[in-house]
């Protein structure tokens, strides 16, 4: 039985989410990613200017005419959501958690990718893998992953990205588009993203909170690690802590920009305070921007 708040907060999320795609996001997502490839759609008789490579030297020996095949994009794409579940994902400074604004994007891009008649699949992962949903079409389906997102307890603390990617990588075997929903609070994950970006198109949403990019000014706090448990105490008033905890913020945003941008992959930060259908559209638009050169 589902509790009766997980219920609204279902509600709430299904009703702003479709509004959303339906309103700003159907049509530069349709843009902003490829189909798979092309198929073979038809053959008409040939025309000057024609390509010759596209001559359909069969049929035109039968019917006594050049005829070409024509072919269309094979459009229908499959969207994985690798969505991080681990500890520190619930950490809160406002009115909302990373958990949170994190179940938001997936359904706005979930809703988005429905009414493009794509399949949605879910990973949810920690340091371990929790749970993993094959692709489907459908409300009833999307409704489901929304429910698994909000509500799932995760048996992890921890993250492993690069158990993530390489669960994936060996599980998909035709390309697909991956949103890779993370806080990136984790280390060696170059090689598996590397193979992961090789095999499907994936993109990088880093999960923020405020006060990682700016820290309370003074005051003394007690600070607790959500994934090792582990506490210490910080006074921002001194000033030397607080510059070198803006410095490691910095340096830690500055090593994952650097990294997704070796290997290709398109990057959004999403900051929980913020609205978060702005950044999700610039990316589209974007993308779309790409591919149109």
């Amino acid at each position: 039985m589902i509790a009766e708040e997980i219920l609204r907060k279902i509600k709430r999320i299904e009703i702003i989410s479709r509004k959303a795609a339906r309103d700003i996001f159907a049509g530069e997502y349709h843009s902003a990613f490829k189909g798979r490839g092309m198929e073979f759609s038809q053959v008409r008789e040939y025309q000057a200017g024609d390509d010759s490579r596209f001559i359909d030297w069969n049929v035109s020996s039968r019917l006594g005419r050049l005829y070409v095949k024509q072919f269309v994009e094979e459009r229908e794409l499959t969207i994985l959501l690798a969505l991080d579940l681990s500890a520190s994902l619930r950490f809160a400074s406002g009115l909302k958690s990373k958990k949170e604004i994190a179940a938001e994007l997936s359904a706005l891009i979930a809703f988005t990718a429905m009414l493009n008649n794509d399949k949605v699949g879910l990973l949810l992962f920690s340091d371990r893998i929790e749970q993993y949903t094959p692709p489907q079409k459908g409300r009833t389906h999307l409704l489901r992953l929304i429910r698994d997102i909000i509500e799932f307890q995760p048996q992890g603390r921890g993250t492993s990205i690069s158990g993530a990617l390489a669960y994936l990588t060996s599980l998909i075997k035709k390309k697909a588009v991956v949103f890779l929903i993370s806080d990136f609070l984790d280390d060696g994950f170059d090689t598996a993203l590397k193979i992961a970006s090789r095999k499907h198109d994936l993109i990088a949403i880093d999960i923020t909170d405020r006060v990682e990019e700016a820290p309370p000014g003074r005051g003394f706090f007690f600070l607790k690690d959500l994934e090792s448990r582990a506490g210490f105490g910080a006074d921002f008033g001194r000033p030397a802590l607080r510059g070198e905890f803006l410095r490691r913020r910095r340096e830690k945003s500055r090593r994952l920009q650097d990294l997704l941008r070796k290997h290709g992959i398109d990057f959004l930060a999403v900051r929980t305070d913020q609205d978060c259908e702005k950044p999700l559209f610039d990316l589209f638009l974007k993308r779309k921007k790409k591919f149109a050169r």
